[in-house]
């Protein structure tokens, strides 16, 4: 099975949550590509069998419009998309908090809910970060 990590990512915490999910999949024996979306060139998701997306949310619950290029330049809605994001509560409103996360576990309609991570996955964070990849990863090994 194919993977891709895309994400966004500006102060590099989404980053580091993106590296936590290579370190997890490829533990598992998967082929895993990673993308940093507006960094790298586009790349073909078709090409994979699972895609994880990671963003941020940007002012005031709003996903970042890198975000939504890559979304719409996907050009459909492939099925197996598992969403991921961070957040900072201080900016904002507790409903703003990791808004993107919400708004992208929509637009795919994911069976998995979105992953969202305070700032950076640092402590705690970390073995949420591992835990709700294993959830998606049972999931994938029982559509395999």
């Amino acid at each position: 099975m194919r993977m891709l990590i895309a994400y966004a990512s500006y102060s590099g915490n989404t980053k580091e949550v993106a590296d936590l999910l290579y370190e997890e999949l490829t533990d598992a024996q998967l082929d895993v590509d990673m993308h940093h979306i507006d960094i790298d060139p586009f790349v073909d998701v078709s090409a994979y069998d699972y895609i994880f997306l990671g963003t941020f949310t940007w002012d005031y619950g709003c996903t970042p419009d890198e975000v939504k290029d890559f979304v719409y330049r996907i050009g459909y809605k492939p099925e197996n998309v598992a969403i991921f994001g961070t957040g900072d509560t201080q900016f904002g409103e507790e409903t703003d908090y990791c808004k993107a996360v919400d708004k992208l576990v929509t637009f795919y309609s994911s069976k998995w809910s979105g992953l969202k991570i305070e700032q950076s996955p640092r402590g705690s964070q970390e073995e949420n970060v591992k835990q709700w990849v294993r959830g998606v990863l049972e999931n994938v090994y029982s559509y395999a």
